[in-house]
């Protein structure tokens, strides 16, 4: 049992970092108060920043797709035990999700590197870099425990990828603010959705009393 139980050993490390990063953020918010993309103590834009902030404008863009693609990828959840379900719409956006749950998760991670190295780049001195950090930290073990899922026969493995994941909204939200918001409204909506045409279809397939 110990030796199953080790499989959270990765997990706790990307929790315990992410939220080092978290706290270095909070800190550096405090000493800053609120400046964003300057070098402590820098006035006005560094050199090249009108170039930067129009490219800029594209990476953002990108960091966007990749939190609803992240979204669309945990909506899985709501599916994982619906492929029976008496909604054939349940049924077949259920089925859809299953065969690209770990192709989002791919393309997410893609984005959010590609998004966090501009960054890097450009802003290093922005102290919300930490919570993109602490952002990629737990999205890499999301995804890595997503790879292995079904190599490593383990019934914690699931938990853990589940758990990672619920950590990850929190973090997700400081970093990316709004379009976090909308993300994991439009992932609740699809739960409610979801439950909805099930008891519509239930209530369907049910017998009308005296009915034959």
């Amino acid at each position: 049992m110990k030796t199953k139980k080790t499989v959270w050993i990765p997990a706790m490390i990307a929790a315990v970092v992410a939220a080092l990063l978290v706290t270095y953020y909070v800190y550096t918010s405090s000493v800053q108060g609120g400046a964003h993309g300057l070098p402590p103590g820098g006035r006005g834009r560094p050199p090249g920043g009108e170039g930067r902030e129009e490219g800029g404008e594209m990476f953002t863009t990108l960091g966007t797709i990749a939190v609803f693609l992240g979204a669309a990828t945990f909506s899985w959840f709501w599916f994982k035990k619906k492929l029976k379900s008496p909604s054939m719409l349940v049924r077949k956006a259920g089925k859809i999700l299953y065969s690209v749950h770990k192709l989002l998760g791919s393309a997410t991670l893609i984005l959010i590197v590609v998004h966090g190295i501009y960054f890097l780049i450009t802003k290093l001195h922005d102290h919300k870099i930490y919570t993109g950090l602490a952002s990629f930290v737990i999205l890499l073990a999301i995804v890595g425990y997503g790879f292995f899922i079904n190599k490593v026969r383990n019934k914690w493995m699931r938990t853990v990828h589940r758990s990672l994941g619920l950590i990850w909204v929190p973090v997700l939200l400081l970093h990316a603010g709004g379009s976090a918001i909308m993300a994991a409204i439009s992932c609740v909506a699809v739960g409610g959705l979801v439950w909805i045409l099930e008891r519509s279809a239930g209530q369907a397939a049910k017998p009308i009393p005296g009915d034959r």
